[in-house]
């Protein structure tokens, strides 16, 4: 018996809405919500969610350190009211708690791949002067601090013109602008998603020296009593 046209068409359809079935299915188990940590404080608690999609090392990373309890018990030891809140290094006491190996920089990338810059809420990794030596300490950003961003470098090598805080610079090899640490900027990888009432209570608190830091340092210690994964 042959088939007519129309026979023919539905067959088509129903195979083609099959496949497209499928393929939903296949997304759907090849996609899952970004993870979430909740950090109970003596401020209140917060939610951040973090994206390795984004900044995998740098996630893997914290999400360790969450796993590990490392966070539990740490302070917010520096808080500036219009910029950002930092912790997750130093015990009430101020004694910096022991960390792994640092963790590769990924900001370019992370932003490369459509991750917030560092605007109100956003996370990011703290560092010193190394760009690569972020280790467990994080901060909150409480402004827009564009100055904080990782800065693209144009294409070329050398690279044809680069300007930078008002200065043009003209056939620079590529390499030298690639690996200059003030280009470098600070790696986001999350954001609060709930919570954010609580870090401004953080970054309202009166201030001053304490422990070994000269100033900025909550007078009233604000307590990381856990940070747990929620999802």
């Amino acid at each position: 018996m042959t088939s007519s046209p129309t026979t023919l068409g539905r067959r088509a359809c129903l195979t083609l809405a099959a496949l497209s079935l499928v393929a939903s299915q296949a997304w759907a188990q090849n996609t899952s919500p970004a993870p979430r940590v909740k950090f109970a404080t003596s401020a209140g608690d917060f939610v951040v969610e973090v994206y390795p999609d984004k900044a995998p090392k740098t996630v893997e990373n914290f999400l360790q350190y969450v796993k590990d309890k490392h966070y539990d018990g740490t302070v917010f030891h520096r808080v500036i009211e219009n910029f950002m809140v930092q912790g997750g290094g130093y015990d009430t006491g101020y004694k910096e708690k022991k960390t792994r190996a640092p963790v590769a920089h990924e900001g370019r990338e992370a932003q490369a791949k459509g991750g917030d810059k560092n605007v109100v809420g956003t996370l990011a990794m703290a560092r010193t002067n190394d760009p690569n030596s972020a280790t467990a300490q994080f901060f909150i950003n409480v402004n827009n601090n564009d100055f904080l961003n990782p800065t693209p470098i144009p294409p070329g090598d050398p690279v044809p013109k680069f300007e930078y805080q008002g200065r043009v610079y003209e056939n620079t090899p590529r390499a030298q602008l690639v690996n200059a640490p003030q280009l470098f900027g600070y790696t986001v990888f999350g954001k609060v998603v709930s919570g954010m009432d609580v870090v401004g209570k953080i970054k309202a608190t009166p201030t001053g020296p304490g422990g070994p830091f000269p100033s900025d340092v909550p007078k009233t210690p604000i307590l990381i009593n856990s940070a747990t994964l929620v999802r």
